[in-house]
């Protein structure tokens, strides 16, 4: 925090003299200074809190799958990976979206959703298992809330240039600030964000027992899909490109986990989830011939 008041005092300080006409109020600047610092970390009751409001809005725009046992599935092999996590005591959710969009969601408190469209070009456990540990490290190393806690940031940097010129109400500032927590999953995380939890996500999942490579297997599947279809346009404009996290993260893990890669892939119990899931599907009336 020391090295972002750094930052917050040295953008003022460089700005060139002509901008001085604005005059600036350094007792705003330093006012606002102090609310970054206020910045702290949220407590686990209140991470589960924003977690809960978050995972609100993601089902408020895609419904779970009406599956009960493929949502049961996917609850036990998430909820088992989770106990391999850094935080196993927190109450892990995971829920399968209706959804043709190939993707996954983590939010804060342990809320983890994985969309139908993904699960549909998967082929074995082992490759659930990977994303499913990808998405649990994005919770447990807080990367929603250090995202939210920059942008937050970022904003009272603004903040402090606007009061300047205007008395604009601060609780006001605040209270935007506090409510863009779901603008993460439109824009992104940070790209070392994806790049640790995919080295972060082989790693739990061989913890679980699971062969390691499964989370490359998908990255490898989603590189040979074309950019510009439907169901992978957010997932391309949110994570960086499959193809280079997949050279990334095999370059990472090296062959530390090579002894790891004979462990369980589940080939013949996800299929059998799947097609009995594909046979339920069909009579809702929303099941097409591409199987989305």
């Amino acid at each position: 925090m020391r090295i972002k008041l750094f930052i917050f005092f040295s953008l003022f300080i460089c700005v060139p003299y002509a901008s001085l006409a604005f005059n600036l109020d350094f007792g705003k600047i330093i006012e606002v200074a102090k609310k970054v610092r206020q910045l702290k970390p949220l407590s686990e009751n209140n991470e589960k809190k924003l977690g809960a409001d978050v995972a609100a809005n993601i089902l408020g725009a895609s419904p779970l799958v009406e599956d009960s046992a493929l949502q049961k599935y996917v609850n036990e092999v998430g909820v088992w990976i989770a106990l391999h996590s850094d935080r196993p005591n927190l109450l892990w959710r995971f829920g399968v979206l209706d959804t043709p969009s190939i993707n996954a969601f983590s939010a804060p408190g342990g809320y983890i959703f994985i969309t139908r469209g993904l699960l549909l070009v998967m082929k074995n456990e082992a490759e659930l298992a990977g994303v499913l540990a990808h998405e649990i490290s994005h919770v447990t190393h807080r990367h929603v809330i250090e995202t939210r806690r920059t942008g937050a940031l970022v904003g009272l940097l603004a903040e402090a240039h606007n009061e300047s010129r205007n008395d604009s109400n601060e609780s006001q500032t605040m209270k935007k600030l506090v409510n863009a927590s779901t603008e993460v999953f439109t824009r992104g995380l940070d790209k070392e964000d994806e790049y640790e939890s995919d080295r972060l996500g082989m790693v739990i999942a061989a913890r679980a027992g699971y062969d390691p490579f499964g989370l490359p297997t998908v990255l490898q599947t989603l590189s040979t899909i074309n950019p510009k279809d439907d169901a992978v346009a957010l997932m391309f404009k949110t994570h960086p490109d499959p193809e280079k996290r997949l050279d990334t993260v095999m370059k990472t893990a090296g062959d530390r986990l090579d002894k790891y890669a004979e462990q369980q892939r589940g080939e013949e119990r996800f299929a059998k989830i799947m097609k009995a899931h594909a046979k339920r599907y069909s009579k809702t009336g929303k099941y097409n011939q591409s199987g989305r």
